[in-house]
């Protein structure tokens, strides 16, 4: 069993709080990433998603994963496993020391991630009060005006990585 922390970072110009729409933990949002076999070596061909209202019951029976999958190469079978509480959102402190914030926490067994995708249900709040929702990302960067307070808003530059984490 190895736990990998997602971890993102962007630039961040008038904004703070990037997460997804439900924060954290939002059992509706979507991860997109690939996978590596941990026998073979094989990369996913597309991304695999994983949400946290999606489980089924692991191969061995002990208990619920939210994904179970086999390689397609080897017939191996691997599982992804989210663990909540230890995300946190992607603040203006986090942007402009060029650090990444840690968004979910995953259990892989046989896999390894590879990539992550970024896509749509994100929010962020401008640092004057105002509220983005339902922000795509695939294309990388987001830009608005903020009306209210009068300021452009701006995402840009983004990456995310997974760190081997402590359990």
């Amino acid at each position: 069993m190895v736990n990998y922390m997602l971890m993102i970072a962007a630039e961040l110009e008038n904004l703070t709080d990037l997460q997804p729409q439900g924060g954290c933990d939002d059992p509706n949002f979507t991860y997109y990433f690939k996978l590596k076999c941990g026998n073979c070596g094989e990369v996913t061909q597309k991304e695999t998603c994983v949400s946290l209202n999606e489980t089924v019951p692991s191969a061995k029976g002990k208990s619920d994963v939210h994904l179970a999958q086999k390689c397609k190469f080897c017939s191996r079978e691997g599982t992804v496993t989210m663990i909540t509480g230890r995300g946190s959102p992607l603040t203006q402190d986090h942007a402009e020391a060029g650090k990444h914030a840690p968004l979910m926490l995953f259990d892989f067994r046989g896999f390894e991630p590879v990539d992550f995708v970024f896509g749509s249900g994100w929010k962020a709040e401008s640092i004057r009060g105002t509220k983005f929702h339902d922000i795509d990302l695939s294309g990388g960067e987001f830009a608005e005006y903020d009306e209210k307070g009068e300021c452009p808003v701006m995402i840009s530059n983004l990456r995310a990585t997974f760190n081997v984490a402590k359990p």
